[in-house]
């Protein structure tokens, strides 16, 4: 399954929904994870930190939630995040 972690957009929402020990867990099942960039940077991980346990990292939102078949967040999606979705996604978030 290809897994994305897109920035949280949310007025003052730092945190990301995965960190790098749990998308190397991901990937070592044998998922793809794509993380925007700077996603984790609120919550002090750096891209580099995904990139080491081998997650992709995307700066263009549009391909990050294109290429997803399941999209994982901390809070639910904005109106601005709406139109980013396609039918037979997998959404997550933590409220």
């Amino acid at each position: 399954m290809i897994i994305s972690v897109p920035k949280e957009i949310k007025e003052g929402e730092y945190r990301v929904a995965l960190t790098p020990t749990e998308v190397r867990i991901l990937i070592d099942k044998g998922h793809r994870v794509l993380v925007e960039d700077k996603a984790g940077r609120g919550s002090s991980f750096e891209n580099d930190e995904y990139r080491k346990v081998g997650a992709d990292i995307l700066t263009d939102k549009q391909v990050l939630f294109d290429e997803a078949e399941m999209i994982i967040k901390v809070k639910e999606p904005l109106p601005e995040e709406f139109n980013l979705f396609h039918g037979n996604q997998i959404l997550s978030y933590f409220r």
